[in-house]
């Protein structure tokens, strides 16, 4: 979409799937935009298409699933190597997300989730084997996430304190 940017309506949806991507149906999200369910659809079918949605993923309490250590890795590795390194750490035993930095000496965060601190040691073995220089380890205590809500926010009629609970009634 770089040769055509988003238009208002494309950010209303993008801001209002990230607030509740499982619950907003088309109906829902027509209902805040003032289109139609078919519109919306066809939408979100185009924006997928075109990569600006890469896919719903749910929000997971890894505590709660059994696996209450969290790991942050700051690894180094050559910066001609960091791509191919970042999708080689996805393939680590325990590794939920690798963040390749721009540039610097620290230039791959790698979060990795565990049961025990057994496993936390193999992950670790396993970054290294691989030939990335760890850096840092931090264990994670809370991660506080929230929507982007930045497309176009007064188009949203957004307040950024209380963003719109599309599809939440069963909460």
């Amino acid at each position: 979409m770089a040769d055509d940017p988003l238009d208002n309506l494309d950010r209303r949806i993008l801001h209002l799937l990230q607030i509740d991507a499982r619950g907003a149906s088309d109906t829902d999200i027509a209902d805040e935009t003032d289109v139609t369910g078919t519109t919306i659809h066809n939408r979100i079918e185009q924006l997928e298409a075109e990569g600006v949605i890469l896919g719903y993923n749910p929000e997971i309490n890894y505590e709660e699933a059994g696996y209450p250590m969290r790991v942050l890795f700051i690894c180094s590795t050559d910066l001609s190597q960091r791509s191919k390194m970042a999708r080689e750490a996805l393939e680590v035993s325990g590794v939920v997300n690798v963040r390749e930095m721009l540039s610097g000496e620290e230039n791959l965060h790698v979060e990795v989730v565990a049961e025990a601190t057994s496993d936390v040691k193999e992950s670790t073995e396993q970054l290294d084997a691989l030939g990335l220089r760890i850096v840092s380890s931090n264990i994670l205590a809370e991660e506080h996430i929230q929507p982007w809500n930045h497309f176009h926010q007064e188009l949203a009629g957004e307040d950024a304190e209380t963003p719109s609970e599309i599809g939440s009634d069963d909460e």
